[in-house]
């Protein structure tokens, strides 16, 4: 197949879906969306299950593979060998090398983030970020900023994606380890919990418990079970990140600091043999989801499209589903959800990360031993 841009045969009989089992606890139902044609055209392809997703000043785009190398796709879609420098990944289960952001001032300090699961000297991991210069194909003078405290047995629950605030500071989502989820809800380690750091790594000195006896002061928010999608609200300027339940429960979250989100005492889902999990799917002091499905749609990669290609699509919300291969679009009147719709359901495969492009246009990679990365374009 051709490298280049693809077009793939589209109909456009696109037909809105409702997500039925989607639920919004604030009680409103969401309600079937109208279905705007588009096309699709691959960018990049043969992949090894590509995860991150940055785009280059000039038109060039970075995509991480799971099993540890970082790629540089050109404007034709060829993929670079791989990126040099890249640090060495637990590639076990979930673990591999996950997220890719570039600092906000890459054009003055070719910075590049990367998140990724590390493993120690006696094969425990957890989650990490390094970052480095980005010159030529290498990444030089690499550093981890961040290690999750401490490191676990298993190569599950990692998250994690990377979102620089508007103040410039760099929020990293993590996963709860697994079997580490009762650690979600203590602050004495980094399980199941969003934290903010400066770019260098330093603690800002706001952060919600900086001056709690006993907490990791890097920690943002609490109760989380694994967050692979996280995203900056285009206009609150908050960040929103969205998490896998068990068996049903995976939700969208307005995260605030200090919050406390649940896991796992309260959540919409149940255990992968049916049991209940915690004592139901609420207490006080704990923070309801915006909306949660149910079945699972396995989520990840999440982005707000704020661009004019799509201007019936401003101020939409994008989630990909990995466990039924759609991306999912879902309209919002201020943080509830009013519509949904799944587009992308032709291609069938796991939608791994999303992204706008500087161009306007929505991009998504699939996850898979051969994925791609594809490109939304108005009909």
């Amino acid at each position: 197949m051709n490298r280049g841009l693809l077009s793939i045969a589209l109909a456009t009989l696109l037909t809105a879906c409702a997500l039925p089992a989607a639920q919004d606890p604030a009680g409103a139902a969401p309600v079937a969306a109208s279905a705007l044609p588009y096309r699709l055209k691959v960018v990049a392809e043969g992949l090894e299950f590509p995860w991150g997703l940055a785009f280059l000043p000039d038109g060039r785009m970075l995509v991480t593979e799971r099993p540890g190398r970082l790629r540089i796709v050109a404007a034709d879609g060829q993929p670079s060998p791989p990126v040099t420098g890249v640090p060495a990944v637990f590639a076990q289960r979930q673990g591999g090398l996950l997220d890719v952001v570039l600092d906000p001032g890459f054009a003055t300090n070719q910075l590049v983030y990367l998140s990724y699961a590390e493993a120690d000297a006696f094969g425990m991991a957890g989650t990490a970020v390094a970052r480095g210069k980005l010159v030529g194909n290498a990444l030089t003078a690499v550093e981890v900023i961040y290690r999750q405290s401490p490191k676990a047995e298993g190569g599950l629950h990692f998250g994690s994606r990377l979102v620089f605030a508007p103040d410039g500071t760099l929020f990293v989502t993590q996963g709860d380890r697994y079997i580490h989820k009762d650690g979600a809800q203590t602050l004495d380690n980094g399980y199941g919990k969003t934290v903010r750091i400066n770019p260098n790594g330093s603690i800002p000195l706001d952060n919600p418990f900086v001056n709690t006896p006993g907490a990791q002061p890097e920690i943002w928010s609490y109760g989380h079970r694994n967050m692979q999608g996280a995203a900056i609200h285009p206009v609150t300027g908050q960040l929103w990140t969205q998490e896998h339940g068990a068996m049903g429960g995976d939700e969208i979250n307005l995260d605030l600091a200090g919050r406390n989100y649940g896991w796992p005492v309260i959540t919409w889902g149940v255990n992968y043999d049916g049991q209940p999990i915690g004592i139901g799917t609420e207490k006080a002091g704990m923070e309801q989801p915006l909306t949660y499905w149910k079945p699972s749609i396995a989520p990840s990669g999440m982005a707000f499209y704020t661009a004019d290609r799509f201007p019936q699509w401003r101020g939409n919300l994008f989630v990909g589903s990995m466990k039924f291969g759609y991306l999912n679009r879902i309209e919002l009147d201020g943080t509830r959800v009013v519509a949904q719709e799944k587009l992308l359901t032709e291609v069938d495969q796991r939608i791994r990360c999303v992204r706008q492009g500087p161009d306007g246009y929505l991009y998504v990679t699939t996850d898979s031993p051969q994925g791609r990365v594809l490109r939304l374009e108005p009909a």
